[in-house]
């Protein structure tokens, strides 16, 4: 049966992997975006596309106030760690500010699920073990605790008002769809993975390599990369699990690579040597980082792409042949 579903920041990076994913299964699907951060080809013809603030509290009133709606995902975000550091409050505003007028917004309209698009920067652990989602919160920037606020707002709005909500907690975003339709365009681009590849394809100078002298297989930090299109799934996975109450749940692969295996992997897919340059250690990088997603795993999550040169051959894939990211 056809549902119906709002989706904020659906012309961003993962926001726009779940949509494609919603579309795929015949649902109906509006997206909500300022278009600061997406790109509007991003977004699938078959969606609807409302260029609004979270901000606007009339126009998500009337988005909201349109009919019935199945639940809503929630990806629109800042999500700049350093830029956080720099700008708190602007964070405070745009992510939680924002992010529980949302909520509130739900609740009056009767939307009965919610599905959040939360972060591991919840955490400040430096350890080898996977990360679980029991671990003690301690937020490190503004952008994390943004988050943690929402999360805290989505507790009493579901143990007030029956809001029930998932928070998806994950760590490293990577990857593109594997059909070639949508990939990663941040401006500037920060994440690792698509600046290996920059780096790989002389679109960019040589990588710069935050520290070799970390506690690691190999002296440079490890992440946990979990493929973009995987996370659509188990937000799909997330939503009807809100069918027995509300969840929180970490989501990566539980296999860390490191930063020098990833330029590794990048020169297997391309065949092409990645220039970079040790430079010092970058404040507030942990050794290691990787998420413990038994939660998930034991709700049926079944990711498709844990091999790291499979999440590398589409990120390739796609930023070869999309030089100018969506502008292309």
């Amino acid at each position: 049966m056809t549902q119906r579903f709002l989706v904020t920041g659906g012309a961003g990076y993962v926001g726009s992997h779940l949509v494609a994913a919603l579309l795929d299964r015949g649902d109906e699907v509006t997206v909500l975006d300022n278009l600061r951060t997406g790109h509007r080809t991003a977004v699938p013809g078959a969606a609807r596309l409302v260029v609004a603030d979270l901000a606007d509290a009339a126009k998500l009133d009337a988005v909201l106030g349109h009919g019935t709606w199945d639940a809503v995902f929630h990806f629109a975000s800042l999500s700049q760690v350093g830029e956080s550091m720099r700008m708190p409050m602007r964070y405070l505003l745009d992510n939680a500010a924002n992010g529980i007028r949302l909520i509130d917004a739900c609740v009056r309209h009767g939307v009965g699920r919610f599905v959040l698009s939360s972060t591991a920067a919840l955490f400040n652990l430096d350890s080898a073990e996977p990360i679980p989602e029991d671990a003690p919160i301690d937020p490190q920037s503004a952008y994390g605790d943004s988050k943690w606020m929402i999360e805290r707002a989505l507790r009493w709005a579901g143990q007030v008002h029956g809001l029930r909500a998932a928070c998806l907690r994950y760590f490293n975003a990577a990857g593109a769809d594997p059909a070639g339709r949508l990939g990663e365009d941040h401006r500037p681009e920060s994440h690792l993975i698509p600046l290996v590849i920059d780096a790989a394809l002389r679109r960019r100078p040589a990588l710069d390599l935050f520290g070799d002298d970390y506690k690691t297989i190999d002296g440079t930090c490890v992440r946990d990369y979990v493929h973009v299109s995987d996370l659509a799934t188990v937000h799909l996975l997330a939503l009807e699990a809100l069918a027995q109450g509300s969840v929180v749940w970490n989501l990566g692969n539980g296999a860390g690579h490191s930063v020098k295996q990833v330029i590794a992997a990048v020169e297997r897919v391309s065949g092409l040597d990645v220039p970079y340059q040790v430079v010092g250690r970058r404040a507030g990088d942990a050794a290691v980082l990787v998420a413990c997603s038994q939660r998930a795993r034991q709700a049926g999550w079944r990711p498709m792409h844990e091999d790291l040169d499979d999440i590398v051959a589409t990120a390739f894939a796609w930023r070869q042949s999309h030089p100018g990211g969506y502008g292309n």
